[in-house]
């Protein structure tokens, strides 16, 4: 829980790089996350800069978005000041019972105590409301990806941002983990295509706004920039100019029970 927290917290410190080098959510995968919604009225959970934010406004969502963390909820209300943007927790919503058709949480579902969050989301669903959690994931099925998950490590590309480890490990992630009863039904899981322009020095900038990048000391970040930097320079694929990075969105989806 102690690491989760150091983690979770870490990305203030990274708002602005966030903001402009994280990637977007693929616009089918946000479609599929909804489609079972008895409405539009959205709450996204753990919005950070407003990546997913803004997919959701452009399919014609009414948004809520809620963000924990002062300097990511700055740049969100920078991005899109005609959302509702609200300082706040996943264990603490200071929303009305039943306000919302879905909620969804782009790279930020892994941070929720459900023990806590999942009573909290349950309450402001509507019943049959749909919890949904959205991970940009790295397509390994790709041989320069596999040998930049190597040079990275797990501190940059985790078992959540690789499409051969994703699924496993996200397959529980709307469950409690202290022995309390479920308030979501089975899970359904699926992954859409998505890709990101990056250069090497950008898709470095990436990588550095991952949480275990962020938790590292200076001197060590700085060394891991440069291996990464180095492997991607050496690459035909990405050692020359702009490339598109292997991506897929994966989904998680269950329904409030």
């Amino acid at each position: 829980m102690e690491e989760r927290l150091v983690l979770g917290s870490s990305f203030g410190s990274a708002a602005t790089a966030y903001a402009e080098h994280r990637p977007d959510y693929a616009r089918a995968a946000v479609r599929w996350a909804l489609e079972l919604a008895p409405g539009l009225r959205v709450l996204d959970l753990g919005a950070g800069t407003g990546k997913l934010t803004a997919t959701l406004v452009a399919l014609g969502a009414e948004v809520i978005a809620v963000e924990p963390d002062p300097a990511m909820l700055t740049e969100l209300r920078r991005a899109l000041p005609a959302v509702r943007a609200l300082s706040g927790s996943a264990e603490a919503l200071a929303l009305p019972d039943g306000s919302v058709d879905a909620v969804v949480a782009g790279n930020a579902l892994h941070w929720f105590d459900m023990a806590i969050a999942g009573p909290e989301i349950a309450r402001v669903l509507v019943p049959g409301g749909i919890l949904a959690g959205l991970w940009n994931v790295l397509d390994d099925r790709v041989e320069w990806i596999t040998g930049l998950e190597r040079v990275s490590g797990p501190g940059a590309i985790g078992p959540r941002d690789t499409l051969s480890n994703w699924r496993a490990a996200t397959a529980d992630l709307h469950l409690p983990n202290s022995g309390l009863v479920p308030r979501f039904g089975s899970a359904e899981q699926s992954e859409f295509p998505h890709g990101q322009r990056r250069t090497a020095d950008s898709l470095v900038e990436t990588l550095a706004t991952r949480a275990g990048m962020l938790v590292l000391p200076e001197r060590d970040r700085a060394a891991k920039c440069d291996k990464i930097r180095a492997f991607l320079a050496g690459r035909p694929e990405t050692g020359h100019g702009e490339f598109t990075l292997p991506m897929l969105t994966g989904v998680l989806r269950v329904r409030r029970l």
